[in-house]
């Protein structure tokens, strides 16, 4: 299990819009400090954390942060129109386009998904694959 993801940033305040554009509808609190962005699920009182925890932090040896090549964050949404509503909150919020929301032809017939990179330049998903929703093959078709 993946306990949490961390992305560099150099900027904190321009991440903080960005993330916060789209982070909160998808269930997650922050908590800001010195040390930069932390947001997580809510756990009820008692219970193990819902994991994982997605961190936007300063770089630990002080040189430029960078996008990883080949390296992406996928968060789920529950519906094709949340990731549509997301990503153009977060492309609203400083982000860029990397590939708008809709059903791709390598991937399963119900993964809706965009694509977009953070100020910083790392690449995100955010994605749908739920089954009450028209998929990519279905007869009626898909609903835009």
């Amino acid at each position: 299990m993946i306990a949490y993801v961390t992305v560099g940033a150099d900027d904190i305040a321009c991440a903080k819009r960005f993330y916060d554009a789209f982070l909160p509808a998808l269930g997650y609190g922050l908590q800001q400090g010195p040390e930069g962005l932390s947001y997580a699920l809510p756990a009820p009182e008692g219970q193990a954390p819902a994991l994982p925890d997605f961190y936007v932090k300063p770089t630990f040896d002080g040189r430029p942060a960078s996008a990883g090549n080949g390296c992406m964050v996928a968060f789920e949404a529950q519906r094709q129109a949340q990731v549509r509503a997301l990503h153009a909150a977060a492309l609203a919020a400083g982000g860029s386009d990397d590939g708008a929301p809709g059903f791709r032809p390598d991937y399963g017939p119900r993964f809706y998904v965009g694509y977009l990179r953070d100020p910083q330049g790392n690449k995100l998903a955010i994605f749908s694959s739920n089954p009450d929703e028209p998929g990519r093959d279905d007869p009626a078709g898909p609903k835009g």
